[in-house]
């Protein structure tokens, strides 16, 4: 289920919403001198983060190689990172947006999940 293309497409745009959520959440809760650094920064950080570390068979080669289950972490972390940031921004209903729309999401692609958990060979289309 998660190598449809609908599905795909749908990871794709909660990836690109996480790291927009995080530069409004820079800019909204950053200091005066620090809000342009804040949102900026915190996308990259999260863009460079989900970049970097990641499992063999996932979209292409890692740049660093983690295991399955650490990847899974980093995810929820990330998109939790995002909600949580955009909630703290008086964003609660983009937040919620965000928040239910990831959960729907790593619910519809459970095979990727439990590739993840397990180690197994990629799900297959």
């Amino acid at each position: 289920m998660s190598q449809n293309p609908v599905m795909l497409v749908t990871r794709f745009l909660l990836e690109l919403a996480m790291l927009a959520a995080l530069a409004v959440a820079g800019w909204r809760l950053g200091a005066d001198g620090w809000r342009l650094v804040a949102a900026i920064g915190l996308p990259l950080l999260a863009a460079a983060l989900w970049g970097v570390f990641r499992v063999p068979n996932d979209g292409g080669p890692p740049v660093v190689q983690v295991p399955g289950v650490v990847r899974l972490l980093l995810e929820l972390l990330l998109f939790g990172a995002a909600t949580a940031a955009l909630y703290a921004a008086n964003r609660s209903g983009w937040a919620l947006t965000l928040g239910g729309l990831t959960l729907l999401h790593y619910l519809l692609s459970y095979d990727r999940v439990l590739w993840l958990l397990r180690g197994a060979p990629p799900p297959g289309p």
